[in-house]
């Protein structure tokens, strides 16, 4: 079962804990909804995902690519891609981490 309270810093040990596993970690989750950490270190290697997401962006700064679409991004801001788009981050310092949120139906809400 998915915890309800976790801290950052226990999900950054949890990440850290696997230094060549994946650079992700989802404790909380509620029906369609999880929410975890994605700190990727180097490069982004993601792919397009299935549900509608929400990153929060907790530290790092760089460039952040959604479809034809190319933004600076720095703590605090809130970058939202719908299901099924092209997405990753570019060019990120090495202190970058990001909440993730993941939520909704295979293929994103309907607009």
């Amino acid at each position: 079962m998915a915890d309800w309270h976790v801290s950052l810093a226990d999900i950054i040990d949890a990440i850290d804990a696997s230094p060549d596993g994946p650079r992700f970690h989802y404790p909380v989750r509620h029906g369609t909804m999880r929410v975890g950490v994605y700190a990727p270190r180097g490069s982004d290697p993601q792919s397009p995902h299935t549900q509608d997401e929400i990153y929060i962006v907790i530290a790092g700064e760089g460039w952040f690519v959604r479809g034809d679409d190319r933004r600076r991004f720095s703590p605090g801001d809130v970058l939202f891609v719908p299901a099924r788009e092209v997405h990753r981050f570019e060019d990120f310092t090495d202190d970058f981490a990001t909440w993730v949120v993941f939520w909704g139906p295979e293929g994103g809400e309907t607009p």
